[in-house]
């Protein structure tokens, strides 16, 4: 009868420490307030929401002048450099041959393969135009491309870094007379007067970086990404290899953690402050003109500067006739604000 006893003791005590150890890790795993500080401290994209980042204080970085590209009568472009956090960034610059002040348009192009990108591609027709017509250039390669040090190996912030690097750049544009300098030009930059162009996706990075910054820089789109994230990069995934599924797969998985809305430009027009000159060719297949019609109705109606411009039967880069004419109103937006 003891021994017996004895073994419900032993059996009943080892039943309460297998029912203590499954409530504690239960816990752990299915409480609320412990989940909360889990995901908030394995959530390293929350810096990039538009509201971090408008807080964030951007470090300027030392420019420096690499190899010449190119050197006509009117401008020379070099490769240039400048870093962000730890990581190198190259670029593609143009500055005016002759002395004098010039006013800087930093110009963000659009998607291209890594495979296919060179420096210079996406901006270089229009950059070259506007150091003919007196203005310094700069046009990040950003990380991944060109001479670039790598991105992020996480793919959403890869696309979140673009908006870092943009603004680094920015920070970084009173550093640009020194290099110049270095190089014995005798151009100067006007870094009271910065413009921003921006194409296809990079019109996306200029619309988040006037957000993010509230600043007033005169900006230029040309058939701008101006839908929401994620719908943004979803819309094009058609062309993958995969049709998008390793995508879907990673936007689903952002969403699980973050509120993509906080990273979403759409939500932030209202903080724009600069004006901005807009075209579209009605007969873009790569971004719909319902698309800038939205968007020069969503300014108007926040009364902001929008100075819209379509051009029938044009494509996205308007290679069908107009792209002089969409050049040149460029050239006259920048010089009626500079």
């Amino acid at each position: 009868m003891k021994k017996a006893f004895l073994l419900l003791i032993f059996f009943g005590a080892l039943v309460f420490l297998i029912l203590l150890w499954w409530q504690k890790n239960n816990l752990t795993i299915t409480n609320p307030s412990l989940k909360k500080i889990d995901i908030a401290d394995n959530n390293p994209l929350d810096k990039y929401t538009f509201d971090a980042l408008a807080k964030t204080i951007f470090p300027p970085s030392q420019i420096e002048l690499g190899r010449i590209i190119k050197d006509e009568n009117e401008f020379q472009s070099y490769i240039f450099y400048f870093h962000i956090d730890d990581r190198k960034v190259s670029g593609q610059i143009n500055i005016p041959q002759k002395e004098g002040v010039y006013p800087i348009i930093v110009m963000f192009r659009g998607y291209v393969d890594r495979e296919k990108y060179t420096t210079g591609i996406g901006t270089q027709h229009a950059a070259e135009y506007l150091a003919r017509n007196n203005f310094i250039t700069l046009a990040p390669d950003f990380l991944g491309y060109g001479e670039s040090d790598n991105p992020s190996n996480l793919p959403i912030e890869e696309r979140f870094q673009t908006y870092t690097t943009a603004l680094t750049l920015i920070a970084s544009l009173d550093n640009l007379t020194n290099a110049l300098k270095q190089i014995g030009s005798e151009a100067k930059p006007d870094v009271n007067n910065i413009g921003l162009w921006g194409h296809s996706n990079g019109g996306q990075i200029a619309l988040s970086v006037l957000e993010i910054s509230q600043k007033k820089y005169p900006t230029v789109l040309w058939a701008p990404v101006s839908k929401p994230f994620p719908y943004s990069i979803l819309y094009f995934t058609d062309d993958f290899d995969d049709h998008g599924k390793m995508l879907r797969r990673v936007v689903a998985e952002f969403e699980n953690d973050y509120d993509s809305e906080l990273y979403s430009l759409t939500n932030y027009f209202d903080r724009i402050n600069s004006p901005i000159q807009l075209h579209q060719g009605t007969a873009d297949e790569s971004v719909p003109i319902k698309w800038s019609d939205q968007l020069a109705d969503e300014l108007n109606k926040l009364n902001k500067t929008i100075r819209y411009h379509t051009y029938s039967g044009e494509d996205h880069n308007f290679s069908r006739g107009n792209w002089q004419t969409v050049i040149d109103r460029s050239k006259t937006f920048y010089l009626s604000y500079f």
